[in-house]
């Protein structure tokens, strides 16, 4: 039998429901790694390893006591990322003045995950309010890349990315406004899905998500074939989420691929990627033209205007702008904190007063912030048209491999490659693609229809069945 650290989550519920390991076997297995890598990576930041033990201990005494079915998680550990609330557990979203709170209940996702049987090992970390992709605050400090600690793990959810990559926990939650759960699954080589949009629940989520179905909570994992067993168990109608609204899913098994439509943009504008990223895209066409899938053709020119698309549509939908998330509901003067940051006397990170103080502009543009709107609706209809039921749209998740520290701010649209999904609601699954010539992950984002989370599942594992997946660090 393969390493537990090896195993994907679904082969550890397997083994756990056919009594071949026990649970507590597994919570300790996971917490050792977890104790022997997190110094390094500093990727869970608030564990619950304590907790963790009694329920083990609770699960493994059901387990000698009954031989009814068991709920599909049930005894798998994972870890969320501290944005979304765990009752007793730290939920400050990264941001300087939550220090020290603790969430009092459980978001209504990981109510669903307790309740079929997944044991939650901690807390991971993500930047400052959530709005970069490098995870750093001034609360818990910089999460590191485990493939190379001089590289970012991205963010938003870089502590879920890096702890998952170095096999400390079997899967994990994070959430996604702009690419959080995809920038971090390409930097540290695992898999990541952007859900369509309001088909899970993101109440409990700190800041609080307040720009409708453009933020996403989300599964993130070793293996494509954990991604739907945990996405539909979290999604669905809550009553205490208005947002979230009711989609009849598919089955990735049931997909027909040799009846899969493929569209394929490896050159996204206001992005430029590298060779070996369009390289190894090609690779991914040919594994789908192997299974029978057609390749065609697409022209979307409206993607010239995707970052000033994701901008305008994400402002008209916020409730509150940065400054004032950043400030937990009390607006900061994000000039001033940068004048301040130079001589350290900000409590607040450099890329996140950026944002802040560009916000601010960015909003007396009104006139071309309605055009933007309006734009990106059209785009949303017309990617519709094409993928429908039955097609995807093949991706780059990023320019590059993982940038090294700060490096990120020299190409700062690079992110536009996987914002723009966010606004027009499509689900995407990140799937690893192997190695860049430097020895770092690379992934690929399979593109499908909103609602149509099963189509793109089920070609991102012939992906990663052609290309290995997930490798575990050594870190």
């Amino acid at each position: 039998m393969n390493s537990l650290l090896d195993m994907s989550a679904m082969q550890i519920a397997s083994a756990i429901q056919t009594r071949t390991i026990s649970v507590t076997e597994v919570v300790e297995t996971h917490i050792r790694r977890i104790e022997e890598v997190n110094d390094k990576l500093n990727a869970v930041i608030d564990p619950r390893f304590e907790q963790a033990r009694k329920e083990a201990l609770a699960a493994d005494a059901h387990l000698a006591s009954t031989s009814d079915p068991l709920p599909s998680l049930f005894g798998v550990p994972c870890t969320i990322k501290e944005f979304i609330a765990v009752k007793g557990q730290s939920h400050t979203g990264g941001l300087a003045a939550r220090k020290g709170i603790k969430a009092t209940e459980d978001a209504v996702l990981v109510q669903r995950l307790k309740d079929a049987g997944a044991i939650i090992l901690g807390s991971t970390n993500g930047p400052e309010g959530g709005l970069w992709m490098e995870t750093y605050n001034t609360v818990y400090g910089r999460t590191e890349n485990p493939w190379n600690p001089k590289h970012t793990a991205g963010g938003s959810s870089g502590g879920e990315g890096a702890i998952l990559s170095a096999g400390g926990s079997a899967f994990g939650i994070g959430s996604d406004v702009g690419g959080s759960i995809r920038i971090p699954a390409a930097f540290c080589g695992i898999v990541g899905h952007k859900p369509t949009g309001a088909l899970v629940p993101t109440m409990g989520h700190q800041p609080p998500g307040h720009v409708g179905a453009s933020l996403v909570a989300g599964p993130m994992a070793r293996r494509v074939e954990d991604i739907w067993p945990i996405l539909t168990t979290i999604a669905g109608p809550s009553p205490r989420d208005p947002h979230v609204q009711a989609f009849s899913l598919g089955d990735p098994k049931a997909v027909d691929l040799s009846r899969l439509r493929v569209y394929s943009i490896d050159r996204p504008p206001w992005a430029t990627t590298r060779s070996y990223v369009r390289e190894t895209q090609a690779k991914a066409v040919d594994a789908l033209a192997a299974r029978g899938a057609t390749l065609l053709p697409l022209r979307l020119p409206a993607l010239n205007h995707a970052i000033e698309i994701w901008s305008a549509s994400l402002q008209e939908a916020e409730q509150n702008t940065y400054d004032v998330i950043l400030g937990d509901g009390q607006r900061i003067s994000a000039g001033w904190e940068l004048l301040k940051w130079p001589f350290t006397q900000s409590p607040y990170t450099f890329p996140a007063l950026v944002v802040a103080f560009g916000e601010r502009f960015a909003g007396l543009l009104k006139k071309r912030s309605a055009k933007m709107v309006e734009l990106g609706h059209q785009l949303r209809q017309e990617l519709a048209d094409h993928l429908r039921d039955d097609a995807v749209l093949l991706y780059p998740s990023y320019t590059r491999a993982a940038p090294r520290h700060h490096h990120a701010l020299l190409t700062p649209t690079d992110w536009v490659c996987t914002a723009i999904f966010n606004i027009l609601h499509n689900p995407v699954t990140q799937v690893p693609l192997g190695f860049a010539p430097n020895g770092l992950p690379m992934g690929l984002q399979v593109v499908a229809g909103p609602g149509m989370d099963h189509v793109c599942v089920a070609a991102a594992q012939v992906i990663e069945e052609a290309h290995g997946g997930w490798t575990r660090s050594m870190t």
